[in-house]
């Protein structure tokens, strides 16, 4: 995380720091940045770092860790002591010294062994207060940061429409400006003024509006309901509470694939609403862009989708970013600069 110092000058030493290790990093290092590695990859079947796994996926950087505590299934001290162990080797052992940002599920509380559950947010919008859901977020940003997490997979502000949906008990009802509303008192628990863990809103966008009812099902809506129900939201909780981070749906809207899809990720989200934190891919929706939508012939044509429509990270694990995203820059597929900015917000993060 920043220094606060850092803050209070409006980010201009972190700008400056950010700049000088993006000079001195090679395309590969720069790369690394935008990718992530799951604890499964990591932590063995004792709770035990593998450090030939360690060598292999983090020599590099990296810029997600990945569950740490909450998929390697470990209790908060030994979650903590993992967390410490990667970010020394980062620290200590590649060339530039970067540490990564770790990050876990938290949707009714930390979603790993002893963490406090708290009802589901449907329950929580019929208390109808904000204040109230801030001091629970305020509880688990605690123990996010007890265990070395710096960045948290939620709220959801998928508004609710269609009861067929199988995830109506993770949002905040059918409100768009209910939703709009508990969604800032959870950033605002959760990030804790800009020093605390970051929050993800997702899924951007239109994730509970699939034909049928149907989980990851494509979303046909015209542009005002899809802005004035949809997104409302999530414009919201960045002009309002600052959130940092975004993550994509998985499905396509008029056929093109969230995680694809400029105009929804740059042309708005960037563009109309300003927004200059990092957006981090739901769980391989990167990946399918080639073996579920079948608008890339491979993982690299995929990953130059992605990363070209404005997902900075790929997450739970490097698939088609990293090495792909070098091999494309070679290759002339992509522009470096596209790399080197996405970089940029993760260093910021």
């Amino acid at each position: 995380m920043q220094a606060s110092s850092d803050r209070d000058v409006g980010g201009t030493s972190t700008e400056r720091r950010v700049a000088a290790l993006l000079e001195e990093m090679s395309l590969e290092e720069t790369a690394a940045q935008l990718g992530s590695v799951n604890a499964d990859k990591l932590v063995d079947e004792n709770g035990k770092l593998d450090e030939e796994a360690v060598d292999e996926h983090l020599s590099n950087g990296i810029g997600h860790l990945t569950r740490i505590g909450g998929e390697g299934s470990l209790p908060p001290t030994e979650a903590a002591e993992r967390t410490n162990e990667l970010q020394a080797y980062l620290r200590n052992e590649t060339r530039l010294g970067i540490p990564a940002i770790p990050h876990e599920e938290c949707l009714s509380g930390y979603m790993g062994p002893e963490g406090t559950t708290f009802p589901q947010m449907i329950g929580m919008a019929s208390t109808w207060s904000p204040e109230l859901l801030e001091s629970v977020t305020d509880t688990i940003r605690n123990q996010l940061e007890a265990i070395g997490t710096a960045h948290a997979l939620s709220p959801v502000l998928d508004v609710a429409r269609d009861l067929r949906w199988g995830r109506v008990e993770e949002t905040f009802g059918e409100d768009p400006y209910l939703v709009a509303a508990m969604a800032c008192g959870y950033v605002n628990g959760l990030q804790w003024n800009g020093d605390g863990v970051t929050a993800t809103l997702k899924h951007f966008v239109g994730h509970s509006a699939g034909e049928g009812g149907k989980n990851r099902s494509s979303v046909d809506l015209g542009r005002r309901e899809l802005r004035e129900t949809h997104m409302f939201p999530f414009e919201a909780a960045i002009r309002t509470a600052d959130a940092e981070s975004v993550m994509n749906a998985y499905h396509d809207v008029d056929g093109i694939p969230c995680a694809s899809d400029e105009w929804l990720l740059t042309d708005v989200l960037r563009g109309e609403w300003g927004f200059d934190g990092t957006v981090v891919s739901d769980y391989y929706s990167v990946e399918f862009l080639r073996s579920e939508h079948g608008i890339a012939a491979d993982e690299r044509e995929a990953g130059v989708a992605a990363l070209e429509a404005g997902v900075d990270v790929e997450l739970p694990y490097t698939d088609c970013y990293g090495d792909h995203l070098v091999d494309a820059v070679e290759a002339g597929e992509l522009a470096e600069e596209t790399v080197t900015e996405a970089a940029r917000r993760v260093l910021t993060a």
